[in-house]
């Protein structure tokens, strides 16, 4: 490989890598912030007096435990990416 190609290649991914690290990081919140609504809305849920009051904090309850999961999945998706960008980093540099 010449030179250039691998400036090239490591400049890239010494861009891509913090952009990855930023969006894991904004992830994290967002899903740290799912939760905590999560168990409020869990805790309100006993206090709720109303059959529809009660059907409105269960279906949001169920949608932020999808909400969750995508997180989840999404994490999992970029932590590979990081995980596999890094490595390919430290190829080129060596």
């Amino acid at each position: 490989m010449s030179i250039s190609f691998s400036k090239s290649v490591i400049s890239r991914l010494q861009r891509e890598i913090p952009a990855l690290e930023a969006e894991i990081k904004a992830l994290l919140q967002k899903k740290k912030q799912a939760e905590t609504t999560l168990k409020q809305l869990q805790r309100d849920s006993k206090k709720s007096a109303s059959p529809s009051d009660l059907n409105n904090k269960l279906s949001r309850i169920n949608k932020l435990n999808k909400e969750l999961a995508e997180f989840t999945k999404k994490q999992t998706e970029l932590a590979k990416d990081l995980t596999t960008k890094k490595s390919e980093l430290a190829k080129y540099q060596t």
